[in-house]
């Protein structure tokens, strides 16, 4: 019998093995893998990989055997084999590469990684119970209370020895075995089971039409109708149908993955779904697998999917790939955000696999979000996705009363720019004294943006990237946001010929705005939550749970504070400089800040009392400013894709992105110009494409490195993808200069 192996080495190519009889039976399609690779002449050496296939021949001779199958049970699915193998088409990138990332490396280890621990067990005695010294007798007392307890837990009871435990053993009282001890990251959580809550008119038209797809007979399942785009305001019940529509695929014995966006996988969204399948007679466990568990963690959650103990699977976008079998509902929750995009290869987005992955298994895809993507809201217009929509918060809550601030006029008043405009103030001075919470968002950590000389204007820049260091006050340091270069803070201008020792910081971070803060409220509890404070695995849990308990009076915070939370006493959020990326150049530039505006102005009036909202800008009349005001998808979508279709920009297209990136300028640009001439060559059947640049990237320099773009609109971007591949595996580049292709790219930076 021949396996064929893809390796983890990117050959973009598959090897036959021959399977020998002693692992006859073990080796199945989706097994790992290890086998002898190379020559006796050049040196052969162990490598590891994944069985794609089985035959009875091959076409080659002399085949080596397989050397050892990693684990008991396959660990690649043929289903995730299958969708494998579409990033790698689809998303330009060699078979291997995407073969790997649907496996966590945790799982990709040849070591069985299950933590083991010895417990202690009392045994059925035969005959009289012999005397024993008192330390022995004190220990056979709490095993016997205990009947099974830790060894390690025993030994802290008793102040006592393993060697105390061990006589006992001999004089057959107790055994000591070693067992699997799962980690769980949820463990210390209490979770106290919930039941359905009663829906709305129109929560309960969605979940019927969701669960209406669920129900079709494989032989009319329609993969279009069943992909729904769950459109409903901020605090509109999207969670409660998504708990309803994952009891129906457990009822039907059927398995469900949660998409979360990494930032807001919060212990608040997690304790729903736990708390909900905890009990009752669709009790399973939810496994959760995200970056901040530890390698061990996750190979536990991993194998419970695998072993099907853990029907429900919530996570960030590699979840997507979870072994769940058989699938029955896919839901991908804020499915605009752009933490679904990978950035590096496989540079798939999760959102678009979940609909492939919907495809092949005849599961239901349920997208959700406030603030829809155009691409998104595009194809259901064009009926590729079935829309449904929830126009009204529960319980009538109205939606928060959102005020504009014209920072100019605040600016030519305080003769400079100020951090909060007198109508915030006042808001904020009237929450604290009402015994009511507020939140602030500003989308730039650190205390400003730049240091610069107010005599010559120089600014501190990064050596390695071509981008202004952030000022970080409490440490006196400078630091690039970018690569991590960090610097101390100058005591005079580094320009040699100016030497002015007034250099200061322009700009405001989310540090200076909690320093201001607390020098205009200085008795109020504040707190700030950015990547600068939460380090730690258990921060971010600590300051939601503070803030939910009331020990937090304002909260200031980037985007891990915009989004998913909810906390019914705050009645005040304010949005420091709304139009800070609205200036980007990026063609979406416009939709992420609507996006982001009506996210945070959601996490107010969630409660019994109204919210209010106010946004600061200096272009207060911008349509993205205006629609997120009024709380106007529709509105800002209509005036949106009209822009789109002038310029054929995505939905309306579909972008493929190529950087070239090395450390000597001219050779990436010719590098480019060369590149592009290969293109206009070869593409001349694609009669939609455009073709743009040769250009710097928008980040000129990154980590030393300097990065030239070519960008590349067609909607045939299935057969673009196909043609690409085959172009750069011909494309002679020097050594020095590398190219990445992103196929749907979320960030043009």
């Amino acid at each position: 019998m021949i396996a064929r192996v893809s390796l983890e080495i990117a050959l973009r190519k598959e090897f036959d093995y021959l399977i020998p009889p002693e692992l006859a039976g073990q080796i199945e399609v989706g097994s790992r893998v290890q086998v002898p690779f190379g020559t006796q002449k050049f040196g052969e050496r162990k490598i590891f990989g994944t069985v794609t296939a089985l035959a009875e021949e091959s076409a080659q001779i002399k085949l080596k055997p397989i050397l050892k199958v990693i684990g008991a049970q396959s660990l690649v699915t043929p289903k995730v084999l299958k969708l494998a193998r579409w990033i790698g088409e689809y998303y330009c990138c060699a078979p291997e590469t995407a073969l790997k990332s649907v496996l966590p490396e945790a799982i990709r280890k040849e070591k069985d990684g299950w933590k083991k621990q010895l417990f202690v067990r009392a045994l059925n005695l035969s005959g009289d119970f012999p005397k024993l010294p008192k330390r022995q007798q004190d220990v056979w007392n709490i095993v016997e209370e205990r009947r099974e307890i830790l060894l390690s837990e025993l030994l802290e009871l008793a102040e006592t020895t393993a060697a105390t435990v061990r006589k006992l053993e001999d004089r057959g009282l107790v055994e000591i075995t070693s067992e699997i001890s799962e980690r769980d990251p949820y463990a210390r959580e209490t979770i106290l089971p919930t039941q359905n809550i009663v829906l709305n008119p129109a929560q309960s038209v969605a979940l019927k039409k969701i669960t209406g797809a669920m129900d079709q007979p494989l032989s009319t399942f329609n993969s279009q109708p069943s992909t729904f785009l769950l459109h409903g305001v901020t605090g509109s019940g999207k969670t409660e149908i998504y708990l309803q529509a994952l009891a129906h695929a457990l009822e039907q014995g059927k398995g469900a993955i949660v998409l979360v966006p990494e930032i807001s996988l919060t212990p608040q969204t997690v304790e729903r779904f736990k708390a909900r399948f905890s009990s009752g007679k669709l009790q399973t466990l939810v496994a959760v697998l995200h970056s901040h568990l530890s390698a061990g963690e996750r190979h536990d959650e991993w194998h419970k999917i695998r072993q099907g103990r853990a029907r429900i699977v919530i996570g960030a976008r590699s979840a997507i790939f979870a072994p769940v079998e058989p699938l029955g509902l896919i839901i991908v929750d804020e499915e605009h955000e752009t933490s679904y995009k990978q950035e590096e290869a496989p540079r798939y987005h999760a959102r678009d696999v979940a609909i492939m992955r919907g495809q092949m298994e005849n599961a239901v895809v349920v997208l959700g979000s406030a603030t829809p993507s155009l691409e998104s809201f595009y194809n259901c217009h064009r009926g590729k996705f079935s829309l449904l929509e929830l126009p009204e918060r529960v319980d009538h809550q109205k939606m928060p009363h959102v005020r504009v601030v014209d920072m100019r006029q605040a600016a030519t008043k305080e003769k400079g720019t100020p951090l909060f405009s007198p109508q915030l103030k006042e808001a904020i001075t009237q929450r604290l004294e009402r015994g009511e919470q507020t939140i602030l968002f500003l989308n730039r950590r650190g205390y400003s943006t730049s240091l610069q000389c107010p005599t010559c204007g120089y600014v501190c820049e990064c050596p390695d990237c071509s981008i202004s260091l952030t000022y970080h006050r409490p440490e006196q340091k400078l630091a690039c946001h970018i690569c991590g270069h960090v610097e101390k803070v100058p005591l005079v201008c580094p320009n040699e010929k100016c030497k002015n020792p007034a250099i200061r910081f322009s700009g405001t971070g989310t540090q200076r705005v909690e320093e201001t803060l607390a020098k205009l409220f200085p008795k109020a509890r504040i707190q700030r939550m950015d990547a600068d404070t939460m380090k730690r695995k258990d921060d971010y849990r600590k300051v939601l749970g503070d803030f939910r308990a009331g020990k937090i009076d304002i909260l200031v915070g980037t985007q891990m504070i915009a989004k998913g939370l909810h906390f019914p006493n705050v009645t005040l959020v304010g949005i420091i400089y709304a139009d800070l990326a609205l200036h980007q150049p990026d063609f979406r530039a416009g939709e992420r800040t609507f996006q982001l505006l009506t996210q945070v102005a959601g996490r107010a009036g969630r409660g019994d009392v109204e919210g209010e909202v106010f946004v600061q800008a200096f272009a207060p009349f911008h349509p993205a400013i205006q629609y997120a005001r009024r709380h106007d998808f529709n509105g800002f979508y209509e005036q949106e894709i009209e822009f789109r279709q002038q310029l054929k920009y995505p939905p309306v297209s579909r972008v493929a992105l190529l950087t070239l990136k090395g450390r000597n300028e001219e050779k990436v640009k010719f590098s480019a110009e060369h590149l592009k001439r290969e293109l206009e060559k070869t593409l001349k059947e694609f009669k939609d494409l455009i073709l743009a640049g040769p250009a710097p990237a928008p980040l000129l320099r990154a980590e030393t490195f300097y990065r030239y773009q070519i960008m590349l609109r067609t909607r045939a971007m299935s057969a673009l993808s196909r043609e690409l591949a085959r172009i750069i595996q011909s494309l002679a580049l020097p050594e020095d200069v590398t190219l990445a292709v992103d196929i749907d790219p979320v960030n043009l930076g």
